[in-house]
């Protein structure tokens, strides 16, 4: 093991950023043994100073409200902070200024994921996003790497844990549709906006990324033939359970023709199935992402969609593996 750390910079501390921290702190030893150096956490940026923060364990007086200092002094820069901006520039900046990135912002990568990993290329530099798609549940790995010698023909999923939670509380327990979608919003799975997980907004943006990981294609939001769970009615759900069925927003992509002449189509509609499906039993904020390969078959890969320890249990995968990555290579040289 080498005593020169690997200098980390963190945007954002939200629930994710807060427990990315928390654990950085508390496993400590566990993350430099992986490694193969120490992970140095530089600084944690946020918009707000004053604002209370669970960093139980963490280092005081890391938090800064100057981003861009702290990204040009780091090894890896780990973006938790959503939005489009500022998030877009202090990633280019921290990629032009030599630093991988580890990030969770899905819309971000949907809208401009195709520049930014040109621009990482380019800087000879890493931009990782598996905590963007399914959180904890590495689906992003299994497209990418595990099935890299494989032929994918299909991709379909439950992959947005808020809707999902809002159709099983109506399937299941007979909760009224509205009534479902107030109950989640006061229990925290939709925002406080909550037209990206009712319009299948984020459903979209995590499908582009999959099926951009499984065909090399550049496939857009605009490309996404979307539906949302809005236009729902208590009838709709009368009519699904008289003839066995549930009713789940799905997310699905899938590949045509040659290899060299491929079509590409992505979709995320309320689709009927079986109540007996596994979609069908899949409960409240649970995701499943199902894969059929031409050689592995079927897979299913299910697991929390969301949640901060858990989203943060795919964002330090993504930093070890790029930390380790670093190590390495200054071993080589």
């Amino acid at each position: 093991m080498t005593s020169t750390p690997v200098r980390v910079a963190l945007l954002g501390a939200g629930t994710v950023g807060a427990a990315v921290a928390r654990r950085l702190a508390d496993r400590a030893e566990v993350f430099a043994e992986r490694v193969g150096a120490p992970l140095e956490l530089t600084g944690i940026a946020v918009r707000d100073l004053g604002r209370p923060r669970d960093l139980t364990g963490v280092l005081p007086g890391l938090l800064t409200d100057d981003p861009e200092s702290l990204v040009d002094g780091a090894d890896v820069v780990v973006e938790v902070m959503g939005g489009i901006q500022p998030a877009r520039g202090l990633i280019e900046r921290a990629l032009g200024a030599g630093a991988d990135v580890v990030t969770a912002n899905k819309q971000l990568l949907a809208q401009h994921g195709v520049e930014i990993e040109a621009l990482a290329e380019r800087e000879g530099r890493e931009v990782a996003y598996e905590a963007a798609v399914v959180a904890a549940v590495p689906v992003m790995r299994t497209v990418r790497e595990a099935l890299a010698g494989d032929e994918i023909r299909s991709i379909s999923g439950i992959v947005n844990g808020s809707t999902n939670y809002v159709l099983d509380m109506v399937a299941r327990l007979g909760v009224p549709f509205q009534d479902a979608v107030q109950q989640a919003g006061d229990r925290g799975y939709l925002e406080a906006d909550p037209t990206e997980d009712l319009e299948g907004l984020d459903a979209a943006a995590k499908i582009v990324l999959l099926a951009r990981a499984a065909w090399g294609v550049r496939v857009g939001l605009d490309d996404v033939q979307r539906e949302g769970i809005t236009g729902l009615t208590d009838a709709d759900f009368e009519a699904a359970r008289g003839t066995g069925q549930v009713i789940k927003l799905i997310a699905s992509a899938w590949s045509s023709g040659a290899v060299l002449d491929r079509r590409v189509e992505v979709a995320v509609r309320p689709t009927l199935v079986s109540a007996d499906h596994p979609f069908g039993l899949t409960r409240e904020g649970t995701n499943l992402v199902i894969i059929d390969a031409e050689s592995a078959g079927t897979l299913r890969l299910s697991g929390a969609g969301a949640g901060g320890d858990e989203t943060a249990s795919a964002v330090l995968g993504d930093l070890v593996n790029l930390a380790r990555a670093r190590v390495r290579a200054r071993e080589a040289h």
